[in-house]
């Protein structure tokens, strides 16, 4: 499925957000360079936006971007190349990263994380590869949040969003399968607590009236 509308994520992604991704992952990046780190994995990278966003804000930085889509890797090298920007990209299951103990001193995720089979063998992944006092960022979308604002966009993800992205991919089910993983998606409380139960000190803040979310965990 992520592979077939690979092609047009990045604009789908613009078009369906009006923009306002970019300013969620700043916000995420922020949170992920707080700790000043010398090596972040991003995980679930895609199109490798989100790499490129940590790889710009601190050039000092090594910064490896892991997927198991590797027609998404292959346009995140394109763009990166693009903008002269040195970025590893790599396969890789994020139920069973392919880096040691403690390798990275962050992590992050960035609208991915929903899509993991097993949230918890994710987090216990990503707990591992982190050294002690490293930190987890992740960036989602929550289910909508109760009361008028989250009505209309509830409506807008079942009903207009899986319109445009049909037609725009090419693929309806992928972009069916879009807001079925967000509603089904746990609860900001309940991600925190899951988070704290990997055994991370967890924070977390809602943003653009909780269409989406920055999850922080560091690890003691």
């Amino acid at each position: 499925m992520f592979a077939s509308i690979a092609p047009r994520y990045d604009l789908l992604n613009r078009l369906l957000s009006l923009g306002v991704d970019r300013g969620w992952r700043r916000g995420a990046a922020r949170e992920a360079l707080g700790l000043n780190p010398a090596r972040i994995l991003d995980v679930a990278t895609g199109t490798a936006d989100f790499a490129l966003e940590l790889r710009a804000r601190a050039p000092g930085v090594e910064v490896v971007g892991s997927d198991f889509v590797p027609q998404m890797l292959e346009i995140g090298r394109a763009k990166a190349r693009a903008r002269g920007l040195e970025l590893r990209l790599e396969e890789g299951d994020a139920l069973n990263l392919p880096y040691p103990d403690g390798s990275f001193d962050a992590v992050t995720c960035a609208f991915g994380f929903r899509n993991f089979a097993d949230y918890a063998r994710g987090l216990a992944e990503m707990w591992r590869v982190l050294t002690p006092g490293g930190r987890l960022v992740l960036l989602e979308f929550p289910p909508p949040r109760p009361g008028l604002f989250g009505s209309i966009f509830r409506l807008y993800f079942r009903y207009v969003l899986p319109r445009i992205g049909a037609l725009v991919s090419g693929n309806a089910g992928a972009y069916t399968y879009l807001p079925e993983s967000v509603l089904a998606f746990p609860e900001p409380e309940r991600l925190a607590s899951l988070m704290h139960a990997t055994g991370f000190r967890t924070r977390y803040r809602l943003l653009t009236f909780g269409i989406a979310a920055i999850h922080v965990g560091d690890k003691g």
